[in-house]
């Protein structure tokens, strides 16, 4: 049976703090200085005494080494400088040098084994090294707060107030314009695709398509990621996927917490704000609100981010945790719901643009469309106002020409002009984005 370990030594932990000898008129820090100086000044002279006795120890092992080589040779005969060395008063002094040092080794044990045990020599550093990161000083976050690539290079903030930024532009500057394009192709392909909230259509759910590669000089960390945005989306659509189909917030967060790495990335955010286009596009109004709700976790996640200047994924928990709180959990489905009411009016006028875009190739009259497949956001018809503009608007609208329409509008009265242009609007004639 092996020998148990002897934990003795640690009984005589000595604490400058763990006094309570203190009297009541005695300022009780003062008093903790007091012990550790008097522990300190204790345990100098204790190994001044230790270095003074190892000294004497070895200038004795030196004249017991001395006199054991004379002894030797007074044994064996040979002959000495000195004929009168003393045998015996040699012998005597090696027997006295003995004792000496066994007392002075005596006395460093009974000072090892008296020892106290203090925060400064308990322990002792066996190894010690610095190692720098080189990368240390990146920002591993975009200038708009999304997480970078891993191979590329608490500000109060009002999650509604976060919301409606990003909603405000969702209906032109956010939705990448090649990759929508992209999607209106693909959508516009079938010509069998209904648009009708109220039934629930057969139609093939298109995923958001990538954007075509355009070749830059010396591109930003930012664009870097954005011309990745095919490899990202073949190599990360199922976790994307996965995370659009999570109705719970608590779900949501350890997801995020999980995948964060992906799904806080730009391109991923650019994702989700497609397929919600797509998905009302389609007509899946439920699907589109829920897909809706997780493209503005992640916005809001990121506009925090760059709030704080930090990583977005160190704000999952703060931004949940403040969502747990009605007041700001009531403002975030605020800013929800009108990013889902730009989402309805850009998915109309979309649809309008694709219908518009496949009748010119297929050279079919817009009159030929039923009517109520060519109503505007306003629920006006586009046929109908467009016949009843000024010749000169007419003009301008068929050739898309801005400057043409600028000037028809100048020739008006600013109330005719207003009156035209609220009506082009709400039959889908003109985007106020």
């Amino acid at each position: 049976m092996s020998k148990p370990f002897d934990y003795s030594k640690w009984d005589n932990i000595e604490l400058s703090d763990d006094e309570d000898d203190v009297h009541p008129n005695i300022d009780r820090e003062s008093w903790f200085r007091m012990k550790h100086r008097s522990r300190v000044e204790r345990e100098e002279r204790e190994e001044a005494d230790k270095k003074k006795i190892k000294a004497e120890m070895e200038n004795a092992n030196l004249r017991m080494k001395e006199l054991k080589n004379v002894l030797e040779s007074l044994e064996a005969g040979e002959d000495s400088d000195d004929e009168l060395e003393d045998k015996e008063g040699l012998e005597a002094e090696l027997e006295s040098l003995k004792s000496a040092n066994k007392a002075r080794q005596q006395k460093l044990d009974n000072y090892e084994k008296n020892k106290k045990w203090n925060v400064d020599n308990m322990c002792h550093v066996v190894e010690e090294r610095t190692i720098v990161n080189p990368r240390a000083a990146e920002d591993k976050f975009s200038d708009s707060g999304f997480a970078l690539p891993a191979d590329e290079k608490n500000t109060a903030i009002d999650p509604g107030t976060a919301a409606s930024k990003n909603i405000d532009s969702v209906a032109t500057a956010e939705i990448p314009k090649k990759i929508e394009s992209e999607i209106a192709q693909k959508i516009s392909r079938d010509k069998n695709q209904t648009v009708n909230v109220a039934s629930k259509p057969t139609v093939q759910t298109v995923k958001p398509a990538p954007a075509p590669v355009k070749k830059v000089s010396g591109p930003s960390h930012a664009s870097i990621s954005m011309l990745s945005y095919h490899d990202f989306v073949e190599k990360y659509a199922d976790v994307m996927e996965d995370f659009m189909k999570i109705s719970s917030l608590n779900e949501s967060r350890d997801f995020l917490i999980k995948h964060g790495d992906i799904m806080l990335q730009e391109n991923a955010s650019n994702y989700l704000l497609l397929a919600s286009l797509e998905d009302e596009m389609n007509g899946f109004r439920e699907k589109m609100r829920l897909t809706a709700r997780q493209s503005q976790l992640i916005s809001n996640i990121a506009e925090l981010a760059k709030t704080m200047k930090t990583h977005p994924g160190n704000v999952i928990n703060p931004f949940f945790k403040r969502l747990e709180e009605k007041v700001h959990y009531d403002g975030f489905m605020v800013g929800l719901e009108n990013f889902v009411q730009n989402l309805i009016k850009r998915a109309v006028v979309k649809r309008k643009e694709i219908d518009e875009e496949r009748a010119r190739e297929e050279g079919v009259d817009l009159k030929d469309i039923p009517k109520e497949e060519r109503l505007g956001p306003g629920g006006l018809d586009p046929v109908e106002v467009f016949e009843s503009l000024p010749a000169s608007m007419q003009e301008a609208f068929e050739s898309r020409d801005t400057e043409k329409l600028k000037k028809a509008l100048l020739e008006m009265s600013p109330q005719e002009a207003e009156e035209h242009m609220k009506r082009c609007v709400d039959a889908g004639l003109w985007n106020e984005g």
